[in-house]
């Protein structure tokens, strides 16, 4: 990558809202004129719509220009044309991995959002794509956008000064070591306009159940924060408790509002049970990793209260609890909390907290703490907090760097792609 446009995106079968997303900012090196490749029908459609919406923005407009071909087998007609080198993917997740095997069997490189697979028996596959990206140089990533969150990378650096959060802990299945839950909603805002869900995001054998989907996040992140720069042994460090999943009913309207169709379609009717189709949306795992219990709580409910997903994350050590919360007392914003275990440790905590919390000033100056019913909230400034869908641009930019040197991405990114996608499957093995 020598010349200051030498990245030329291509947009592989856009079937959902992120593929657009890693285009709402202009990046330096990425050529304006992006390809896209797809069959004619509203997916495309809906995904122009976007692209046009950031082009015609008042603010900070960008200025794509698109070649869209259309074909009923856009991947064999992609690797055929090549018109660019890097392949971008979001949506139907079903085949993805399939998609992003062929593209780096054609020497193109992957940006593909989560999750590249949604059942166990596609492990073989990711493992095969993953050799082939290192074996030709390729660039092979996906889009981990919560890692850019600064409630998690504030929770991060709590974890990982022994002087405030201690050593982690175990913990049991009451109480685990670490517990998780992403409360996401299915009507929700996209780029400022409502956004409607293809049919097919009701299918959990297209799109998968809550965990291998949306829950790819939350499980990405445990060993990020408990273990950074380790690599995770798969399976030798992960032993799988428990798994269940239940469904969030969706009435006839309701499927209208989100979807523009009047009706249910044929190909959801497996999950149609009477007036109501039964979205299997909501998931629960229990899982060990390297001996530390873990629960997750993986939810869809059909309109936030407050029009944001909701998160929540507690990791539990030695001396203190160090959380993300995101409840009505924080007005629907996520803030980090560090909870003493004892009450007499409350005035070491706060101490060792502000000299950690110093010590962060030349990465995240302004951010301090208070004190609140004997624990601790941090302050955060708000030029910190940009958006979900910021965090896109900061993932696609970050790939740009290991775009550049394939061999500067982390040794432990590859082992930890196995290693969580083997947890987000773990409902598939057991059903």
């Amino acid at each position: 990558m020598n010349s200051s446009a030498d990245v030329r995106l291509i947009t592989l079968d856009p079937a959902h809202f992120h593929a657009a997303l890693a285009q709402k900012q202009m990046l330096p090196g990425i050529c304006r004129r992006v390809a896209i490749y797809s069959p004619l029908g509203p997916d495309l459609y809906e995904h122009l719509k976007r692209i046009e919406r950031f082009n015609t923005r008042t603010e900070n407009p960008t200025a794509w220009e698109l070649d869209v071909h259309c074909a009923p087998d856009p991947v064999e007609r992609m690797r055929a044309e090549r018109p660019g080198n890097v392949v971008v993917l979001a949506g139907r997740n079903h085949d993805k991995i399939g998609k992003i095997a062929a593209s780096l069997d054609a020497g193109l490189n992957v940006l593909a959002d989560k999750p590249w697979i949604i059942h166990a028996r596609d492990l073989p596959a990711l493992q095969s794509a993953l050799e082939t990206a290192d074996r030709k140089g390729l660039a092979a990533y996906d889009m981990m956008t919560e890692r850019y969150e600064i409630t998690t990378l504030l929770q991060k650096e709590l974890v990982n000064a022994p002087e405030v959060f201690g050593e982690p802990l175990a913990g049991s299945d009451g109480e685990p070591g670490v517990f998780m839950e992403s409360v996401h909603h299915i009507m929700k805002t996209v780029a400022g306009v409502p956004g409607l869900r293809p049919a097919f995001f009701f299918d959990i054998l297209q799109q998968g159940e809550s965990l291998p989907d949306v829950g790819t996040h939350l499980v990405d992140m445990i060993p990020w924060t408990l273990f950074p720069e380790q690599a995770i042994r798969c399976p030798e460090e992960i032993e799988v408790d428990s798994y269940r999943r239940w469904a969030t009913p969706l009435g006839a309207s309701q499927f209208q509002m989100v979807t523009g169709l009047a009706g249910f379609p044929a190909e959801l009717s497996a999950y149609v049970n009477g007036d109501h189709l039964d979205y299997y949306c909501n998931s629960q795992i229990a899982y060990k990793l390297r001996g530390i219990c873990v629960k997750l709580n993986v939810l869809w409910n059909w309109e936030s209260p407050a029009g944001v997903d909701l998160h929540h994350a507690v990791y539990r050590g030695s001396n203190a609890a160090v959380s993300v919360r995101q409840g009505e007392k924080e007005n629907y914003r996520p803030e980090v909390y560090v909870t003493p275990n004892q009450p007499v440790r409350r005035a070491a905590t706060g101490r060792a907290l502000s000299g950690m919390l110093e010590r962060l000033q030349t990465a995240y100056p302004g951010v301090g703490s208070d004190e609140c019913g004997g624990e601790f909230r941090l302050k955060i400034p708000d030029r910190y907090r940009i958006g979900h869908e910021a965090h896109f641009a900061q993932v696609v930019a970050q790939f740009l760097e290991y775009l550049k040197a394939p061999g500067t991405m982390p040794a432990w990114e590859r082992p930890n792609m196995i290693a969580k996608y083997y947890v987000t499957t773990a409902g598939s093995r057991k059903s």
